[in-house]
């Protein structure tokens, strides 16, 4: 073959990478996530568990189990270890769990009025320091606003900055290791709970007795500095995003009202939920039909096909659909179901999403060209532009020209490091056991000592 059209193919597949390379090492890592769990998980919908039956079964009291027996389980705690052991999202059913879950919505509890003020308050202290034309990541640009956010829910303070410093490190650590776009930096964490530990006697709710002050202290990690700021950060990620990429959506919900704001935020969550898969191990035997799902199952509860499945151009979005469907009549569960450990926060959150969303709106108008997926691992490339100043169009279009070339290439060098990385710590926390070695000790600890079994 000559040497020309040899040149040429080698410079046409090397141009072409970021195009097709990285789905096909988000494949491979997917392949090797869904062996982690072994011949024990069903996802759900499948063949067994179809769609119409997906309620069904993620509320059904035998699928109650959060961590103990699944070997996924062992993932998801070294990824949010310290103390995933009191983390509420981990805790088995029963009184330790129920006394958390209280402490957390009383904690939550705020009315209306005064989450708006808070959110908008955060929001300008956030958005202060962006003076011009401004391309930023927007869960770079977000955590530090709901970190502020949540630190005065929980201390009832304003936030100082070397607690946000210390909350937003935390944050990113935990996110950036779900994400298997870098390995855990436990002295980032610990340095937190060294913090919260320290602050205990300043809380605004008592919290839950029969913990230690260790033990609480990673209660508050676990529940308000991991998930709350990951998950609201994520989601307004997802928010803005669409709304760069709807200028005619991103204009109305300027000024538009409550009913509005909800729907651009349903259907948002809709197309990409926070959740790619929610896992539980059930206690008993769970009936679906003609069909018995064995205790100790894992069920993998697979939100972004659920979501998609029964609606008309599922792939689109279209606020609008939301003017004559309800979440009550369709495949739409964003914050879960309230039988089975539901979120939390899910009556704050679009309270709070809907007044950040308006603050950001009316300041700015939002652009971007760069890819937007469920996970958002390149943490929402996007240009702001004062509304006050408007940007020339040439040089908005060369910068997002140049961030569409940017993103592809870190897609492309990003799935490389998410496939070696993820491969890594799939490894390494199996190698740890960190839940499987916990329900080993406290068998261990309540094990008869003339028989040697349970109590």
């Amino acid at each position: 073959m000559p040497p020309v059209i040899v040149a040429v193919a080698a410079a046409v597949l090397v141009l072409s990478l970021p195009y097709w390379l990285p789905g096909r090492v988000v494949a491979l890592r997917v392949w090797i996530f869904e062996r982690v769990n072994g011949d024990e998980g069903i996802t759900v919908p499948c063949p067994l568990v179809d769609v119409s039956r997906f309620r069904q079964v993620y509320a059904d009291p035998a699928a109650n189990g959060r961590s103990k027996g699944a070997a996924l389980s062992d993932l998801f705690w070294y990824w949010l270890a310290p103390g995933p052991h009191i983390h509420q999202e981990h805790l088995e059913p029963g009184p330790l769990y129920e006394e958390v879950a209280r402490t957390t919505r009383a904690f939550l509890s705020m009315p209306t009025v005064r989450a708006e003020e808070l959110t908008a308050q955060c929001v300008e202290r956030g958005l202060s320091g962006i003076d011009g034309m401004t391309t930023v990541r927007l869960r770079d640009l977000m955590m530090p606003i709901w970190a502020e956010f949540y630190y005065e829910v929980v201390f009832g303070e304003r936030c100082p900055p070397e607690a946000r410093d210390l909350i937003v490190a935390n944050a990113d650590d935990v996110v950036t290791a779900l994400k298997c776009c870098g390995l855990r930096h436990m002295d980032r964490r610990h340095r937190l709970t060294d913090y919260l530990e320290r602050r205990l006697a300043d809380v605004r709710h008592p919290l839950p007795e029969g913990l230690s002050a260790r033990e609480r202290a990673l209660y508050l990690q676990g529940t308000f500095f991991n998930t709350a700021i990951v998950q609201t950060s994520e989601a307004m990620t997802h928010l803005l995003m669409v709304l760069a990429q709807h200028p005619q959506v991103q204009e109305r919900l300027r000024d538009a009202d409550d009913r509005y704001v909800n729907r651009v935020i349903d259907e948002t969550l809709r197309l990409y939920p926070l959740f790619g898969i929610a896992h539980r191990i059930t206690s008993a035997e769970v009936r679906v039909e003609e069909t018995t799902i064995p205790a100790g199952s894992v069920l993998c509860f697979d939100y972004p096909a659920f979501h998609r499945a029964g609606f008309e151009d599922a792939g689109e979005f279209r606020p609008e659909r939301w003017e004559t469907l309800s979440a009550r009549d369709v495949n739409h569960i964003p914050f879960g179901i309230a039988a089975n450990r539901p979120c939390p926060a899910w009556h704050l959150t679009p309270i709070t999403m809907r007044v950040a969303a308006r603050e950001i709106a009316r300041r700015f108008t939002l652009h971007t060209s760069a890819a937007h997926t469920r996970s958002v691992p390149n943490r929402g490339p996007c240009l702001l532009v004062p509304r006050d100043a408007a940007a020339p169009g040439v040089r908005r279009a060369a910068v997002l020209a140049a961030m569409r070339v940017r993103d592809r290439w870190e897609d492309l060098w990003r799935s490389a490091v998410q496939l070696v990385l993820g491969g890594y710590m799939v490894w390494d926390a199996r190698r740890q056991r960190l839940c499987e070695r916990h329900f080993a000790n406290i068998e261990a600890a309540s094990a008869c000592p003339v028989t040697g079994r349970p109590r």
